[in-house]
């Protein structure tokens, strides 16, 4: 912690002093004018990651994590339907987080859909049960590490 400090508080600080010198002169209308305005609006969530060390400093895990869902967003056009697109973007969205956590997708979509069948839906504890983070998922399920 006292590295990351160290290191960044230095670069933060000349952020900071750039996103105001700057916003001053900037069109607010402009595209760097909102983006500074974005900036200025958020840097007090931004020190942040100087308080706790468990924050990223970035956000490339969740950039990489959408970037699947954003390539195929245009295979979605061909669902012929409202219904259906949102159908596609659901399995999509279940197929992504059972890889998320490590899963092998076609034995939990089995498990899944097996379950789902004998299951009350309504109740949300039941529905806990069968999502992919869920400490009830068989280890036969898991993706298994190679060592």
């Amino acid at each position: 912690m006292i590295l990351r400090t160290e290191k960044l508080t230095p670069i933060l600080d000349n952020f900071i002093d750039y996103v105001e010198r700057e916003i001053k002169d900037a069109l607010p209308r402009s595209p760097l004018g909102k983006a500074l305005d974005y900036a200025k609006k958020h840097l007090p969530g931004l020190k942040n990651v100087l308080l706790d060390g468990s924050l990223e400093v970035d956000n490339n895990a969740a950039e990489r994590a959408i970037k699947p869902f954003v390539i195929r967003r245009k295979n979605f056009l061909f669902a012929n339907t409202a219904k259906g697109a949102t159908a596609c973007s659901n399995i999509y969205s279940i197929v992504e987080t059972t890889k998320a956590n490590k899963l092998v997708v076609e034995r939990y979509l089995v498990y899944l859909f097996d379950n789902l069948s004998k299951i009350d839906v309504s109740d949300s504890e039941s529905l806990d049960n069968l999502m992919p983070w869920s400490n009830k998922i068989l280890e036969n399920m898991k993706i298994k590490d190679r060592k």
